[in-house]
């Protein structure tokens, strides 16, 4: 993704989508560990220095129907108008959400604020993308999971991002309350 490529102008075919699906992975997994000031002192080789988001939200919706509104571009174009962004005029423009709701597929919300890949699509169970914000340095790419845990007629949310910019963890939490978890409650309530 450094070399110049933008994320659509990728080839489509299932071999590249593989590639790219492991690329992203091994290059976010090794995020923590290329940060000469993340290693603790005495050659230890493990980064605690990293900021992470963890999150847990409980949603009165099916486990289906909570993937479906985080998967289906005019789902979630619904979210995107009850967010913080869109109801207070800071996402400018009407640029519906786009989602290609399946794994290596492209995503942009927030009229291209935000922007990014599915890497893995488990349907009403798991969601893994690769995912940025659009002010970040060129090449910088966080990784996100949405975990779906069944509970009776309700469904946990188990939420992780990894990977982004130091400093940006509150703005992000922010964010992902506003943008994503109010809205969605309110969506699917």
């Amino acid at each position: 993704m450094s070399n110049g490529m933008s994320m659509n102008s990728l080839p489509a075919n299932n071999q590249t989508r593989r590639q790219l699906i492991t690329g992203v992975t091994l290059a976010l997994g090794s995020m923590g560990l290329t940060s000469v000031n993340g290693f603790a002192q005495g050659g230890q080789e493990i980064s605690h220095s990293e900021d992470a988001i963890h999150q847990e939200r409980v949603f009165k919706a099916s486990r289906k129907r909570v993937y479906e509104a985080l998967t289906n571009a005019k789902q979630f174009e619904k979210v995107t108008q009850l967010s913080v962004a869109v109801q207070s005029g800071m996402a400018k423009g009407n640029v519906p959400a786009e989602i290609t709701a399946e794994p290596g597929g492209a995503f942009k919300f927030f009229n291209g604020f935000i922007v990014g890949r599915n890497l893995e699509l488990v349907p009403n169970e798991r969601i893994i993308q690769a995912w940025r914000v659009a002010y970040w340095p060129e090449g910088a790419w966080s990784l996100v999971k949405f975990v779906l845990v069944e509970q009776g007629s309700e469904t946990k949310l188990v939420f992780d991002h990894t990977g982004f910019p130091k400093g940006d963890a509150d703005h992000l939490l922010e964010g992902w309350n506003g943008n994503y978890w109010q809205p969605l409650a309110k969506f699917l309530g």
